[in-house]
């Protein structure tokens, strides 16, 4: 009895057993791959695009404002206002009576018109005498007589230099520019993360400047006061250009010197080098202001 036990023990343990018996309970189960939930990337922002520069107006609402007229490859020039409102040849502009002497072309104008993204500067009749096109670059007008000559036409201060909301902020100040509470100060930025501090260029030294043209040298010469003080044109001066501007202030701020005539129109030079001033930007005629004593 006892050898037939063993030997139906030996036979069962013979037996193939399925293999979920053969399974170890205890050991830990893989995780099944379709059911474990995968981490979703967060979302990439888009790269912010780059600022665009102020340039040439895109409707007629960005015109007003003053213009530099210059006739190319000459001193001769002319600062005129453009206005909106409307007269019996177009719209309104004004400027000094001197233009008429620095630019004869101007002796006929009587108004303005925007048409196809240019500017056209007409007489009584609403005839063009000049019609500027857009140059390339988008920041100023150019305009072709038959003749061969040349003329540019470039802003100076118009409402579309101008940055979006400026004229709400001039009307509405408190609306435009509300007051941050005193709760919303922003943290200090750590000292390694700061951007370095800029080193300001050379300062303009009051003294006497002599103006350089295209191709002309010292047609005018002028005498800067102590600084943010005024302006004096030297008798003899024999450049209409500057005649016609007629600085009376300057001032220096941000790296740039600001000459402000009489009418309140502004020139913005940046160092060139040796005691020179240059016009910035370089559109137009060569304005260049060179220290002589």
């Amino acid at each position: 009895m006892k050898s037939a036990s063993v030997a139906l023990l030996a036979a069962l343990a013979l037996l193939p057993w399925p293999a979920w018996a053969q399974d170890d309970p205890t050991a830990p189960s893989e995780p099944d791959a379709a059911a474990t939930p995968t981490l979703a990337a967060p979302p990439v922002a888009p790269l912010a695009a780059p600022p665009v520069l102020p340039g040439l107006p895109e409707r007629v609402s960005e015109v007003p404002g003053t213009w530099d007229l210059s006739r190319d490859g000459t001193n001769r020039r002319c600062v005129m206002t453009l206005v909106l409102d409307s007269g019996e040849s177009g719209r309104r502009l004004r400027f000094p009576a001197g233009c008429r002497r620095a630019l004869p072309i101007m002796n006929g104008m009587a108004g303005w018109l925007f048409v196809d993204r240019g500017l056209r500067l007409v007489d009584r009749n609403v005839r063009p005498i000049l019609d500027f096109s857009r140059r390339p670059d988008k920041r100023s007008y150019v305009a072709k007589l038959e003749n061969g000559e040349q003329y540019s036409l470039v802003p100076l201060d118009t409402v579309a230099m101008r940055p979006v909301g400026a004229a709400a902020a001039d009307l509405v100040p408190d609306m435009a520019a509300p007051k941050p509470a005193a709760l919303q100060a922003a943290a200090p930025v750590p000292a390694e993360l700061q951007a370095p501090a800029v080193t300001a260029g050379p300062t303009p030294a009051p003294g006497t400047y002599a103006l350089d043209r295209f191709q002309e040298r010292d047609t005018c010469r002028i005498t800067l006061d102590a600084a943010g003080g005024g302006v004096h044109v030297v008798p003899g001066c024999h450049d209409g250009g500057l005649e016609v501007f007629d600085p009376v202030r300057w001032r220096y701020a941000n790296g740039r010197m600001t000459l402000t005539a009489k009418r309140g129109h502004t020139i913005d030079l940046v160092p060139g080098g040796d005691g020179r001033w240059r016009r910035d930007p370089e559109v137009g005629t060569t304005f260049m202001l060179r220290r002589v004593e």
